[in-house]
């Protein structure tokens, strides 16, 4: 089966970016899911703005200014985002992933209707706080869904056990809700404990707060970013209605960091309450929860073994594989 995938970015990368720090999800889920499938026996085309051009046996990445003189027809295209990348490929089925929560006027303003409707792609949403946020319209040619994983990096780091056991970590975007989280932590979980420390995405917001032990997190490569995760006491990341999955939620899991969110957006699917954290219905329980794992190390140690239980279970190679007999149906 013939696969090939279109991405447009304002930056360069392929496959050798794999643990670079520029990428987003949309890049390192293209990159891992691209590269599953042709472990399961796909012959896969990477189309995007390439950094380097690769070929691996059956899978290949070549920039995108090569698709016009492109003449392989596919049995699959699917556009990272942008349908009118669908325009320039022939294929027998065409998908878009959606990565967004764009209603109608945005699908319209980022003139997207035409490609829709010439293309007819079926939209791909990566979860069910995702669809139902997604008007009928712009899905009126049918979805599937795709199942999002975390990186092998995570898979196959071992565990730390040396916890520092006075720090928290949030590693989602500053625009996912900083600001608050930043206030309850200087004035409802700092100031229970002069000891506790946060470290954060880099951002001009943290400026004010520095004498509250909040810290800006390194931001090196994935490496870097696994360290700075697996050696923290709890997570703690509010949620944010354009979450539509949150990846850093579920490194954290599979890393054995219990999480404390709010569940806003797609945090109540990613959290257990009470089983692999907590979810806190305002402000002030997300604090108490907070104190609550810094100080009670039953209720930590209980969260922390239904992790490792659960660890595992999210991998590209089964999504990957749950994917094509979604897409192949």
């Amino acid at each position: 089966m013939k696969i090939c995938f279109l991405d447009k970015t304002d930056f360069k990368y392929s496959f050798k970016d794999k643990y670079s720090p520029k990428l987003r999800g949309a890049e390192t889920t293209l990159i891992n899911l691209s590269y599953n499938l042709k472990l399961l026996g796909c012959s896969i085309y990477i189309f995007n703005n390439c950094s380097n051009e690769y070929n691996e046996n059956n899978y290949y990445w070549t920039d995108l200014s090569n698709i016009k003189s492109n003449k392989i027809i596919f049995d699959i295209a699917i556009s990272n985002g942008d349908i009118n990348l669908l325009d320039n490929i022939i294929s027998k089925k065409k998908y878009a992933i959606s990565y967004s929560l764009q209603n109608l006027e945005k699908f319209i303003r980022k003139k997207q209707v035409k490609a829709f409707i010439k293309n007819k792609p079926k939209i791909v949403f990566i979860g069910k706080y995702h669809s139902s946020k997604r008007p009928l319209l712009t899905r009126i040619f049918g979805h599937k869904y795709l199942i999002l994983a975390v990186d092998d990096i995570f898979n196959n780091t071992k565990i730390d056990n040396k916890i520092d056991n006075y720090k928290a970590i949030f590693t989602s975007r500053p625009d996912r809700n900083l600001k608050i989280l930043l206030d309850i932590w200087s004035s409802k979980i700092h100031s229970r404990n002069t000891k506790y420390k946060l470290y954060v995405t880099p951002s001009k917001e943290i400026l004010n707060y520095k004498s509250n032990n909040i810290f800006p997190r390194n931001m090196i490569d994935q490496k870097d970013y696994l360290n700075n995760i697996k050696n923290s006491r709890l997570m703690l990341i509010p949620g944010h209605k354009a979450e539509l999955f949150c990846l850093a939620a579920e490194e954290a899991r599979e890393l054995c960091i219990p999480i404390v969110t709010m569940g806003i957006g797609s945090l109540k699917e990613r959290v257990e309450h009470n089983v692999t954290g907590l979810i806190a219905r305002d402000k002030n329980e997300f604090a108490d929860y907070a104190i609550k794992l810094f100080e009670n190390d039953e209720l930590w140690n209980k969260i922390r073994t239904n992790l490792l239980k659960k660890r595992g279970i999210s991998n590209w190679q089964s999504s990957a594989k749950k994917f094509l007999e979604e897409i192949k149906s």
